[in-house]
């Protein structure tokens, strides 16, 4: 972590997760932060709960679904310090529905965060990126843009965009030698809050009752998702699997890329079983 110690960092996502557990790592690494979130509250937490208070953190609530208001927030960055070593494209949601379920509002909610947001950010980072000696450009893409399954549409098609996304762009940044190394990340199952905060087209679920099904599948906490990350980072490593979910994931998809449906058809039934069958005592808003 004394690859960080001085540098200075943009995050996304950093109210909670992934994007917390990087940020209290790089602050313990004495590296200066620029986080961003659409949770306020969240990003208060986050801050409150770093060890080392004599390196600079500047916090900004950000909508990244929002092209100019990320383009705000790296305009002040950068008028504090012009040259970045790290941003991290970590903000995302979830979509739980059918595709015959999912409205075009919540589809777009979903693609312009998880996906939009990326690219937002990328592309208004990239120019403080390039005044580094060396920097690092981390798009969070997911096991769900290497394998898909049902009620799930949504959250794929970003998660697959964000994954070919970052591989055109990473070629483009090649071809210019390009000090900026970019890792395109999927992580498998993370203990995070994403499933208690997505929406879903089931009245009936709660955000304890998704969260309990997520919880199901947690292999990773977000702590080590976050060393692996800057880890990845650090080497300059194109593409990291996070968790042996991940890992196993991806060689079935490689072996089986029809047939890895059939494969995981008995346990997307169970719990798809296990989410409707869910009977709250109250309906909840989708958000």
């Amino acid at each position: 972590m004394d690859y960080f110690r001085n540098k200075h960092a943009a995050i996304t996502g950093a109210g909670s997760g992934i994007g917390r557990a990087l940020a209290q790592q790089l602050n313990s690494a004495g590296c200066h932060l620029y986080l961003a979130d659409i949770d306020e509250a969240g990003l208060a937490a986050t801050t409150a709960s770093f060890t080392d208070t004599t390196v600079s953190c500047h916090s900004t609530v950000v909508d990244v679904s929002n092209a100019e208001a990320v383009t705000n927030w790296a305009a002040a960055v950068t008028a504090i310090t012009p040259a970045l070593h790290l941003v991290v494209n970590n903000a995302g949601v979830d979509l739980m529905a059918s595709v015959a379920e999912t409205s075009l509002e919540d589809f777009h909610w979903l693609m312009n965060i998880n996906f939009w947001g990326v690219v937002h950010g990328c592309q208004s980072f990239i120019p403080a990126l390039e005044k580094a000696e060396r920097s690092h450009l981390v798009n969070i893409s997911s096991v769900f843009g290497l394998i898909a399954v049902p009620q799930q549409s949504a959250y794929n098609a970003a998660k697959f965009a964000v994954r070919g996304f970052s591989e055109s762009l990473r070629q483009e940044l090649d071809l210019v030698d390009s000090p900026i190394k970019l890792c395109c990340v999927h992580p498998g199952g993370i203990d995070t809050n994403i499933a208690r905060r997505a929406r879903n087209a089931d009245p009936s679920a709660t955000p304890e009752s998704q969260q309990e099904m997520f919880s199901q599948h947690v292999r990773t906490s977000a702590e080590d998702a976050a060393r692996q990350i800057l880890r990845a980072a650090e080497k300059g490593q194109r593409r990291l699997l996070i968790g042996g979910d991940a890992r196993v994931i991806d060689w079935i998809v490689r072996l089986f890329p029809t047939a890895y449906a059939r494969l995981f058809r008995d346990k997307t039934e169970s719990a798809l079983t296990a989410t409707r069958s869910e009977t709250p005592t109250a309906e909840q808003p989708n958000s």
